[in-house]
């Protein structure tokens, strides 16, 4: 019964593996907010370049 207890509070004080699910949490939020971040850019850059071609067109007619 005494190794029991023992081990319950080994378990109890154990905690190596919470650093890495904290880092995979981090990671995570990180890439959603990098696609989200992207995702928003889209359309900015898809009328950037388009203003840039239409004017690189106009401009050799």
């Amino acid at each position: 019964m005494a190794n029991v207890k023992q081990l319950i509070k080994e378990l109890v004080k154990e905690d190596s593996g919470q650093d890495l699910i904290e880092y995979a949490l981090v990671s995570a939020l990180v890439g959603l907010g990098s696609v989200a971040a992207i995702s928003g850019l889209d359309n900015s850059l898809k009328n950037t370049f388009n203003g840039i071609g239409s004017a690189l067109t106009n401009s050799t007619a």
